[in-house]
């Protein structure tokens, strides 16, 4: 049974400038995520820029955490730190 995952990234300084060359593939996975309903929401921090919500509908915290690792951000050291917590949704209800 999917539970609901809270993931909060740490960004790099200046990720805005750093963080193009990474840009069109993290989002492209970003995008594929939420078409097979395993990530419900997605968004970075603004001003400033220094970290993203993640939310994620999936079977285990170690799918969500390989997902977080395989990020391109993640690969190109642009994430250097993350939390990822289970979370008990009141709404919607799950």
């Amino acid at each position: 049974m999917a539970a609901t995952y809270f993931v909060q990234y740490s960004y790099v300084p200046d990720m805005l400038n750093r963080r193009q060359p990474y840009r069109a593939e993290h989002l492209a996975r970003i995008t594929k995520a939420g078409e097979e309903g395993l990530l419900v929401l997605a968004g970075a921090f603004a001003d400033p820029v220094d970290g993203a919500v993640l939310v994620f509908r999936a079977e285990s915290r170690a799918e969500v955490e390989e997902w977080v690792e395989a990020d391109p951000y993640r690969v190109a050291g642009l994430i250097p730190d993350f939390a990822v917590r289970e979370v008990t949704l009141v709404l919607p209800s799950a």
